[in-house]
């Protein structure tokens, strides 16, 4: 399933989402009705969807397959569903919990994230309020314990320096706390590069720190734009 399908061209640069790899899944009883969450990073409606659709066949034999979904850096996709509950008591109570989620403190930006509730009726009925609290808890819950990671936005800068000089530049650069891409050496040249948190703000500081370390001899070019997975420390 597609997981990077995000525009270079966001207002946001950096956001939080779930960590590559499979899917997390929590379990939450509510007078003997089972919800079980599955959370799973998703880059698109289809792969949204998709997910819905593999786990209707995995509980084939569950009552509610209840979902909603949050995608792009900006969270401009938002969608939710009650899959049969009345409505408004599970796939919006869904959504809110994971817009609503503090990834910071004061920092709402989890996306880029499907949430699917499997519910097996348990024989007594939650009532309106109650549904609203499972299937919002169940989400909630389900957060609490998954590996979230932040999805920043970096530009890749190429440092152009004569071959002489690229050991001590890199080694400087690394020292000063920046994060270096993929180098490559061309006939007089070395071409060393910078991944950067793509602002205007970060760029300029960057441009400011490599003259300092080159006496004034190296420049900072800024290419291309790429998403990349940062721990959250």
């Amino acid at each position: 399933m597609a997981e990077d399908a995000v525009s270079p061209e966001s207002r946001a640069t950096v956001y939080t989402t779930l960590s590559a790899g499979p899917a997390f899944r929590h379990e939450l009883e509510v007078k003997r009705s089972r919800f079980i969450t599955v959370l799973h990073r998703t880059g698109d409606e289809d792969s949204a969807r998709a997910v819905l659709a593999w786990l209707r066949k995995e509980f084939h034999d569950a009552r509610h397959h209840c979902s909603a979904f949050v995608l792009s850096p900006d969270r401009e996709v938002q969608r939710s569903n009650d899959d049969g509950e009345p409505a408004g008591t599970a796939g919006t109570p869904m959504l809110e919990a994971l817009l609503k989620r503090e990834t910071a403190p004061g920092v709402t930006d989890l996306s880029d994230l499907t949430a699917v509730v499997v519910r097996y009726f348990g024989g007594i009925l939650l009532g309106a309020g109650g549904l609203v609290r499972a299937y919002s808890e169940s989400v909630s819950g389900a957060l609490d314990h998954a590996p979230l990671v932040q999805r920043r936005r970096l530009r890749i800068c190429a440092v152009n320096v004569p071959h002489t000089a690229a050991g001590r530049l890199e080694n400087d650069l690394r020292a000063a706390g920046y994060v270096m891409a993929a180098t490559s050496y061309e006939a007089q040249t070395t071409v060393l590069r910078l991944a950067l948190p793509d602002d205007p703000a970060g760029l300029a500081e960057a441009a400011e720190r490599l003259a300092a370390l080159s006496a004034g001899h190296a420049v900072l070019l800024p290419g291309e734009t790429e998403w990349t997975d940062v721990p959250i420390s």
